[in-house]
């Protein structure tokens, strides 16, 4: 299922860099939250163990070291020559199985269990769909849909990359999608976040930072800090290569209130990834024009579980006033019949030092109802950034 150790979101191989270099002491735990409550077949648990197990087997090859090299710039050798002598350790993963209810928990070195989360969730998006065998389109259907959507991308020029590794049908259906994307004429694909069809495909392998990048700043520097920290840390190790901001780990409106005249002069753009999309430009356009920064010369990365349609809307919304692309993930991967997992791995706890106490990690979300992680610890982040229950 897991093809190889490439088939993982840029973002994460980025992100363990700088974990490596900025936080090796840091230990952490990832948690698995099944947010569509889901029923997980008999005998789920095993199977998905046995591809970790599997996983244990996977290592960087000199002709995979080589194309990070010549491709991924900001990559630096001393973290190349790190990564080929990685391999995963599926002692890492805690998982089991109660009746119809999965659970699993991953935990260990934050700079080695980082890359965990993305083929874990697609090994639990596929084996679910191997196992429950949903009725889906035919080869010929799914090929027309796929080329469909190239072509209203195209048609608008909307600029897109597929993001969606981590929900997936199949690793087989995402390199059906990719395939049938590249073969419209005028297509506006800009690459992908997976860097194993990055390179089979050579398109640009798409990434900067997740969430968890900031939520570790939470517990590290503060809430009221977190967004400035992180984003003065991802400076320090990429010196202005990678540069698209996340704004909604606690709020885009907190992101804003520290996204001050150096960051949003330094960094090329946002990524949008929950709330109002309409409203978020709108904002994020009058904050630069506040600092007197050209919107124009910047970019909105949109990746909240978008269609084509909403991309259409936000495209027209954009125009005149920012660039704008766009990251599509299951709408793209899984879009065959079956109705895709709902779920998430999130960051819940870390251990900055030895010297110090494990601590629970939150996100807030700008869409109410989707902020992640132990809700005591929730409730203290929203007290300490000013935002009212519910606030988004």
């Amino acid at each position: 299922m897991i093809l190889s150790i490439l088939d993982n979101d840029l973002y994460k191989f980025t992100m363990q860099q700088a974990v490596r270099i900025l936080y090796p002491e840091t230990l952490a735990e990832y948690t698995f939250t099944n947010r569509g409550a889901t029923p997980f077949p008999q005998g789920f648990a095993p199977r998905v163990r046995q591809e970790i197990e599997k996983m244990a087997a996977l290592s960087l090859s000199r002709d995979q070291k080589a194309y990070l090299k010549s491709t991924c710039s900001f990559l630096e050798q001393d973290y190349l020559d790190y990564l080929e002598s990685y391999t995963y350790d599926p002692d890492q993963v805690i998982l089991g199985q109660e009746k119809n209810r999965f659970f699993l928990k991953i935990k260990g070195p934050w700079y080695k269990t980082i890359l965990w989360e993305i083929p874990l969730m697609a090994i639990i998006s596929e084996t679910f769909f191997s196992m429950t065998k949903p009725a889906v389109l035919s080869r010929k259907e799914i090929k027309r849909v796929n080329k469909n959507k190239a072509a209203v991308m195209a048609a608008n020029q909307i600029y897109f990359a597929e993001f969606g590794t981590r929900r997936r049908f199949s690793a087989a259906n995402q390199k059906t999608l990719i395939t049938d994307i590249l073969s419209h004429d005028t297509h506006t694909l800009i690459g992908t976040s997976n860097v194993h069809f990055a390179r089979e495909f050579n398109l640009p392998p798409i990434g900067t930072m997740a969430h968890e990048w900031i939520m570790f700043h939470g517990a590290q520097a503060g809430y009221e800090q977190a967004n400035a920290a992180g984003l003065d840390a991802w400076l320090k190790i990429f010196k202005g290569d990678l540069g698209i901001a996340l704004a909604d780990t606690y709020t885009s409106r907190v992101f804003l209130s520290s996204f001050d005249d150096r960051l949003a002069n330094i960094f090329d753009g946002v990524r949008h990834d929950s709330g109002d999309p309409i409203a978020f430009i709108n904002a994020l356009v009058r904050h630069y024009e506040r600092l007197h920064i050209d919107p124009a010369t910047k970019t909105i990365i949109f990746s909240d579980g978008l269609d084509i349609e909403q991309a259409l809307a936000i495209h027209k919304a954009c125009k005149g006033k920012i660039k704008d692309a766009y990251g599509i993930g299951t709408h793209l991967t899984n879009d065959l019949g079956a109705t895709p997992l709902n779920m998430v791995i999130k960051l819940s706890q870390c251990q900055v030092s030895p010297d110090k106490p494990w601590q629970q990690i939150v996100k807030l979300s700008d869409d109410k109802g989707k902020h992640t992680g132990n809700q005591t610890e929730i409730d203290t982040c929203m007290e300490r950034l000013s935002l009212s229950k519910g606030q988004s």
